[in-house]
């Protein structure tokens, strides 16, 4: 199979935030005196809209504390905003990829606000084709992400592939009938990533690199 179009998932797939988020939702429990939720709990949210995620890693979360806790939430991740960083590798992917004429898009749980800081971060403006946000349409695993990005760039389904560090990215894929690639480097386990039967998990951006240099456009 070969493939004219890669959509990317951004925490934890393309830059090193996995640890950020979760530290920044713990930090907002304890800002707000509620249950703190394991760094495995946490993690497993990722890449779900920030208030879908919310709803389950912190269960005591009521709808009027929402606004305060997402205040605290993003007090304390924009304070690691020094620590985070692209996967060593990611960027010459990106580079690659963009050489042979394979369109790029990023679909994420990340509001439009929070992306836009982060392509401009990582000078990654001018990089991606297009891109959906969860405040934009439907949040993950609902399939409007890709169905929009395959709309907005005219690529067939069968033409796609979704990659991504959560269950979240590959049921999507799923649901979208487009292929996906599971990488363990981020926050789900290979055996969550393995229930949504992607046609590979790669354990590094290197193998990931390889993997897709497979596949000629």
């Amino acid at each position: 199979m070969s493939y004219s179009l890669v959509v990317f998932d951004w925490d934890g797939t393309l830059m090193d935030s996995t640890h950020s988020i979760v530290a920044a939702i713990q930090g907002a429990c304890r800002d707000l005196e509620l249950p703190v939720p394991s760094a495995s709990q946490a993690s497993w949210v990722i890449g779900l809209s920030l208030e879908s995620a919310l709803r389950h890693a912190v269960p005591e979360l009521t709808k009027a504390m929402m606004p305060r806790f997402l205040e605290r939430y993003r007090v304390n991740y924009l304070l690691r905003d020094p620590e985070l960083k692209l996967f060593d590798g990611i960027r010459e992917l990106l580079a690659e990829l963009a050489q042979r004429n394979v369109q790029l898009a990023v679909a994420t749980g990340k509001s439009r606000v929070g992306l836009n800081r982060a392509l401009a971060a990582s000078g990654l403006v001018d990089a991606f084709q297009a891109t959906r946000t969860a405040d934009e349409t439907f949040s993950k695993p609902n399939p409007a992400m890709l169905h929009e990005i395959m709309t907005e760039l005219d690529v067939a389904a069968d033409r796609v592939v979704m990659i991504g560090d959560t269950s979240h990215d590959l049921q999507m894929a799923a649901n979208a009938g487009v292929h996906s690639v599971g990488v363990t480097y981020g926050a789900h386990t290979r055996k969550e990533l393995e229930s949504c039967t992607p046609q590979v998990i790669v354990e590094s951006v290197p193998e990931l690199t390889a993997w897709l240099a497979a596949r000629e456009v």
